[in-house]
């Protein structure tokens, strides 16, 4: 695999947009290392609030992140973040209160700050493991994390759509609020980036968007499956 050959793909939207269903599939089918950027917001969430950090105190959020020791798993294709060399469970960071907290969290500037250059790290690490690619999904991925990526798309849907796919999953989670929260925040608030691929998931299966996305990756990489 060449420099040349490396790509990285931008996948945003808000919750329930299907962006982590399309963003596994993709990494299945062209081999990419898999990146979910809000189990790291909702990690952080989890850990803030287990040694007693408040969601307001935005200096006492910036120092507690930036002391925590992190670095990454790779398994299989997915990338997981590690807190002083634990992988913090999915039981653990999708409880109700991290879902009612994480966009509270994550509004934080020095929450954010403190993840810029982590999660753009992982590039590197996709390269170290001889991953011919990355996909990343969040909320500004394609606009902060990675603007100049090779492409960027951004996933929506209707509330409602939204909605009943958190039902469907089991998940309690505050579609209109978290929206609320993700797009109003000053700093790196959720909007489709320019120039990025805008596709409304609301009436398209999983599959229908993920041949869409398929289609401009396949310019660049061959599947494997």
């Amino acid at each position: 695999m060449t420099e040349a050959s490396f790509i990285i793909v931008a996948i945003d939207g808000g919750a329930a947009s299907g962006k982590s269903s399309t963003s596994r599939a993709l990494s299945a089918r062209f081999n990419l290392l898999h990146v979910d950027t809000g189990s790291f917001y909702r990690t952080m969430t989890a850990e803030l609030l287990r040694v007693g950090v408040s969601a307001d105190d935005a200096d006492g959020i910036g120092q507690a992140a930036a002391a925590l020791p992190l670095d990454t798993a790779i398994e299989g294709r997915r990338a997981s973040m590690c807190i002083n060399g634990r992988i913090v469970p999915d039981a653990e960071i999708r409880t109700s209160e991290v879902n009612a907290n994480v966009s509270i969290f994550a509004a934080v500037p020095e929450l954010r700050r403190a993840l810029l250059d982590y999660q753009r790290n992982l590039a590197a690490v996709a390269r170290e493991h001889g991953f011919p690619g990355l996909v990343m999904e969040g909320r500004d991925i394609g606009s902060v994390i990675f603007p100049d990526a090779d492409f960027r798309f951004f996933l929506h849907a209707d509330p409602a759509e939204r909605a009943r796919r958190r039902a469907a999953e089991g998940q309690t989670d505050s579609i209109a609020e978290r929206d609320r929260l993700d797009t109003s925040r000053k700093t790196a608030p959720l909007a489709c980036p320019e120039g990025a691929t805008d596709i409304d998931s609301t009436f398209m299966t999983l599959e229908e968007v993920v041949e869409r996305i398929s289609g401009d990756l396949a310019t660049r990489l061959s599947p494997v499956s």
